[in-house]
C-alpha cells in the first residue's frame, strides 16, 4: 500500500465542500463545478481530494490533470505547493492601482493598491493615456477599468487620477547629439533620461527647452508632459540633482526615487528649536546610576542606555538591568506638526553620505540625544533576571538621567577582551557581558531564528569618494545590545497588556503555508527533516541552521529558510514574533527613528488627554491604519537603503568590467540566475541568453536552471565564478557571465535504474 508523502497532507475532511449529490458522483464534472469545488474548499486541494469528491477512478487521471492544467493556464486556478490548487483571487472590475513602471514601448505597469490573495499581487498593462495628456509616471495612482487577458494579468484603461500632483520620473539625463542629416521630428528633442528605477523599461524623451540646464550624465527629477502621439513619452526637467560621478548624488537620487520627504516644515523647526531640558520634578532621578550609551562609530542620536548590576533575592541570584530610553513623547506631542511630520516619515532612512532623521536635528541630535554629562529625560524599564536570563519581573518609569559614557561596539569589545581600559566603575564592563551570557541562554532555550544575512558598508572619503566596501563586522557587544533591546521591548509590550492599553505590536507571521511547503522540500532533499505548518516552530529552523553550519552547504540552507519567511510589521492585532518565538513584543527602545516605539511609549504615559503626551483616544481608535502606515515607511525605507547600496557597489566596480569574481548563486529564475559575489556582497544577473547554447527549464519548487541536452544545472547556494560584463550606477545594476559552469552530472546508461 502506498503510504502519503510527509510533503502531500491529508487535509481535514470539513475542508472540502459536500459534493455527495449521486449526480456528481461517479464522472468527470465539467470545468466550472470543478472550478467551484476548489473555491468552496477552505485550503488547498489536490487530484485525490477532487478524485474521491467526484467518485472518479484511474481511467479518469489523465483527463483531470488536462482539465486542471487547463484551468491554471486559464488562471482559474492557482497551483499552491506540490500537485495541490487553489482558486485564484478575482479582481473587481475597477479598482485603485498605483504604478510601478513602464514597458519596453514606455506604456505604464502598475500594481494594485489593495491586495489581499495569496501569492504575487496581478501585473496591470495600462493604457497609454489619451493625447493631450501628461503620461502616468511610476508612483501615480489611479482608480482603473480592468479587463483580465491571462493568469495574473490585466489590461486597465484610466477612469480617474488620485494623485494631486503629477508623477516624478527620476533618472540619467543623456543629452543627444546634434545630427543635421537627421530627419526632422515631430519633438525636437534634446535628450533623454535613462530612470533609475530598473522596472521602468523605456527611456523618456526631454524636448527642446525642457532641459532647465541639465548637462549630460546628471541625475535629474523630472514630470511628464502632455502626449503628442505613440511612442516614448515627453518629459520637463523640474530639478537637478548633480553628476552621477558624484558619489554624494546617489542618495539623492534614492530619495527623490522613493518620494522619501527628507525637507520639514518651518513649523515643525520652530517647534523642535523651542525645546529646552526637562525638569527633575515628577521624575525618578537616575542621574548617580551610571548608564553608558553604546553605539556605531558615526552615530549621531543617541537614544538608549544600560546598566547591569548583580542581584540576589528571594528567587535566587541573577541581574539587575536598566534600559533608559530617550523621552521623545514630552518633545514630540500627539496634534503638533511635529508629531504629523514624524508620522508621516514613519522613521529615518541611513544612507552611506547622510541620515534623513524622523525628528529635526535639534531633538534628533540634541534634546533626545542621551550626551554624556548631560542631563536628559528617559522612560526606563528595570528589570530583573535570574542566573538563566528568564525575566522575573520589571517596572516602568519617567526619568532624568545623565549618561557616564558614549563608547563605541568596537570600544566596548575591546574593553572586553583587555585590549583598552574601561571609563566605567570597576567590574560594570564585566557586569554587562555576564549579563548578556544570561540572555543568551534564555534566547538559546527559547530557540530564536538567526540568520546572518552579511551586511556591507560603504566606506567614503570627505570629499564623497567610495574608498572601499566591505562586510560589517558583527561583535559580542552588538549582540548584547540587541538582546538587552529586545527585553525591554517584551517588557514593553507585557506591561501594556496588563494595564490593558492598545499597543502596536511588533509581529512577525510564520511563513505561509506555500512558502513552507516550497522549504519543507528543498530542506528535505538536503536532508534536514522540518515538521508541516502548523507544528513548525523557529526552534526547529534554528536546528536546521545549526547543522547546516557544519556541513558543506550553509549558505544554501540559510537562504532558502530566508526565503520562506514572512515580512515582520506593525499591527495593534497581536500574533507574536515568530522569528524571535516571543508572544508579545513591541518596539519600545528607538523613539527617535522610529514612529511605533512613539506610539508605545505614550501607551506607556497614559491614556487620553492628561498628560498632554500621552495616548489621544483618537490614536488609539486607528492604530490599524497607523501600524499599516509606518510598515509602510519602514518598506520604503529599507528599499531605498538596499538601492542606494546597490548603485555604491556598481559604481565601485564600474571600472572592473572583465574582472572574474567568486560568489555562489543567490536566486533563480526562468530569464537567468542571481549571483551574489563573495567579496562584496553585490549582486547580479547571469541572463540565460549568456550561458551555453541550450534548451534550459527553469523548476520553481527546487530553485534549479537545467539544461535539456547539456545535463548542466545551477542550483540554489551553488558556488560559482563569473566575469563583470556590465555595471550600471544609476540602476544598481550589474551583468555577469559564468566563466567556469558547474560539472555536468553524468549521464547513466541506458536501462540503468538510478539511485
Amino acid at each position: 500500500m502506498e503510504g502519503r508523502k510527509p510533503s502531500d497532507p491529508q487535509p481535514p475532511p470539513d475542508t472540502l465542500p459536500d459534493l455527495s449529490s449521486p449526480s456528481r458522483a461517479g464522472g468527470l464534472p465539467d470545468r466550472e463545478t470543478l472550478r467551484r469545488f476548489v473555491t468552496e474548499a477552505t485550503g488547498r486541494v489536490g487530484k485525490r481530494e477532487i478524485a474521491r469528491a467526484f467518485g472518479l477512478g484511474p481511467e479518469h487521471k489523465a483527463a483531470l490533470r488536462d482539465m486542471l492544467r487547463e484551468l491554471a493556464l486559464d488562471g482559474a486556478l492557482v497551483p499552491a505547493g506540490a500537485r495541490r490548487f487553489r482558486a485564484s483571487a478575482a479582481m473587481p472590475e475597477a479598482t485603485v492601482v498605483q504604478v510601478t513602471g513602464t514597458d519596453p514601448d514606455g506604456d505604464p505597469i502598475a500594481r494594485p493598491v489593495m491586495w489581499e490573495g495569496d501569492g504575487p499581487a496581478p501585473v496591470i498593462f495600462m493604457h497609454p493615456e489619451q493625447k493631450g495628456r501628461p503620461a502616468l509616471a511610476p508612483g501615480e495612482r489611479v482608480v482603473a477599468r480592468l479587463k483580465r487577458v491571462g493568469p495574473g494579468r490585466y489590461e486597465g484603461r484610466t477612469l480617474r487620477r488620485l494623485t494631486d500632483a503629477p508623477g516624478r520620473v527620476v533618472g540619467l539625463f543623456r543629452a543627444t547629439p546634434a545630427d543635421p542629416a537627421a530627419a526632422p521630428r515631430r519633438v525636437q528633442e534634446a535628450g533623454r533620461i535613462v530612470p533609475a528605477d530598473r522596472r521602468s523599461k523605456a527611456e523618456w524623451i526631454v524636448p527642446a527647452g525642457e532641459t532647465m540646464g541639465a548637462e549630460h550624465d546628471e541625475i535629474v527629477v523630472a514630470e511628464p508632459l502632455p502626449m503628442a502621439g505613440h511612442g516614448l513619452k515627453p518629459v520637463r526637467i523640474v530639478e537637478r540633482l548633480g553628476p552621477m560621478g558624484d558619489a554624494r548624488s546617489v542618495s539623492l537620487l534614492a530619495i527623490h526615487t522613493h518620494a522619501i520627504p527628507h525637507q520639514f516644515p518651518a513649523d515643525a523647526l520652530a517647534e523642535a528649536e523651542r525645546a529646552r531640558g526637562v525638569s527633575a520634578e515628577g521624575r525618578e532621578d537616575l542621574r548617580d546610576v551610571p548608564l553608558i550609551t553604546i553605539d556605531g562609530a558615526d552615530a549621531r542620536d543617541f537614544d538608549d542606555a544600560v546598566y547591569a548590576e548583580p542581584w540576589s533575592g528571594p528567587e535566587g541570584t541573577g541581574f539587575r538591568l536598566i534600559v533608559a530610553i530617550a523621552d521623545v513623547a514630552h518633545y514630540v506631542r500627539p496634534g503638533s506638526t511635529l508629531d504629523s511630520e514624524a508620522r508621516r516619515r514613519g522613521n529615518s532612512v541611513y544612507f552611506p553620505d547622510r541620515v534623513v532623521p524622523m525628528l529635526p536635528e535639534a531633538l534628533s541630535n540634541g534634546w533626545c540625544s542621551l550626551r554624556p554629562g548631560e542631563d536628559r529625560g528617559c522612560l526606563f524599564v528595570e528589570i530583573h533576571i535570574d542566573a538563566e536570563g528568564r525575566k522575573l519581573r520589571h517596572r516602568f518609569g519617567r526619568g532624568i538621567m545623565r549618561s557616564a559614557a558614549r563608547l563605541t561596539y568596537d570600544e566596548v569589545q575591546a574593553i572586553a577582551d583587555g585590549q583598552q581600559d574601561s571609563p566605567l566603575p570597576e567590574g560594570m564592563m564585566a557586569t554587562l557581558f555576564d549579563a548578556w551570557r544570561a540572555l543568551s541562554t534564555a534566547r538559546a532555550q527559547r530557540g530564536t531564528l538567526e540568520l546572518d544575512v552579511p551586511e556591507r558598508v560603504v566606506r567614503l572619503d570627505e570629499t564623497g569618494r567610495i574608498t572601499a566596501i566591505e562586510p560589517r563586522i558583527r561583535h559580542d557587544s552588538h549582540r548584547l545590545i540587541e538582546d538587552f533591546m529586545v527585553l525591554a521591548n517584551v517588557a514593553a509590550a507585557e506591561e501594556l497588556e496588563r494595564r490593558r492599553r492598545p499597543c502596536l505590536y511588533r509581529i512577525h507571521a510564520p511563513p505561509s503555508p506555500e512558502r513552507a511547503e516550497a522549504m519543507r522540500d528543498n530542506l528535505s532533499a538536503m536532508g534536514f527533516a522540518v515538521p508541516p505548518v502548523g507544528a513548525l516552530h523557529a526552534r526547529d529552523l534554528a536546528g536546521v541552521l545549526a547543522r547546516a553550519a557544519e556541513g558543506d552547504a550553509p549558505t544554501l540552507v540559510s537562504e532558502t529558510i530566508l526565503r520562506a519567511q514572512s515580512q515582520a510589521e506593525y499591527s495593534p492585532d497581536n500574533i507574536g514574533h515568530f522569528g524571535l518565538a516571543l508572544s508579545s513584543y513591541a518596539h519600545f527602545t528607538s523613539p527617535i527613528r522610529r514612529y511605533a516605539d512613539l506610539m508605545v511609549h505614550r501607551a506607556l504615559i497614559g491614556m487620553g488627554t492628561h498628560p498632554p503626551d500621552a495616548m489621544p483616544a483618537a490614536d488609539a481608535a486607528k492604530l490599524e491604519e497607523i501600524g499599516a502606515q509606518v510598515s509602510t515607511a519602514e518598506r520604503r525605507a529599507i528599499l531605498a537603503e538596499r538601492e542606494t547600496t546597490e548603485r555604491y557597489v556598481a559604481a565601485w566596480l564600474a571600472d572592473q568590467v572583465g574582472t572574474e569574481f567568486t560568489g555562489h548563486v543567490s536566486g533563480v529564475t526562468r530569464f537567468g540566475v542571481f549571483v551574489t559575489l563573495t567579496q562584496t556582497g553585490a549582486s547580479g544577473l547571469v541572463p540565460v541568453s549568456t550561458l551555453p547554447d541550450d534548451v534550459w527549464t527553469h523548476d520553481d519548487k527546487t530553485h534549479t536552471l537545467r539544461g535539456r541536452d547539456s545535463g548542466l544545472v545551477l542550483r540554489l547556494g551553488q558556488p560559482v565564478t563569473v566575469r563583470l560584463a556590465e555595471a550600471t550606477p544609476v540602476t544598481g545594476g550589474l551583468l555577469f557571465t559564468l566563466t567556469d559552469p558547474p560539472p555536468v552530472p553524468a549521464r547513466r546508461a541506458r536501462g540503468q535504474r538510478p539511485r
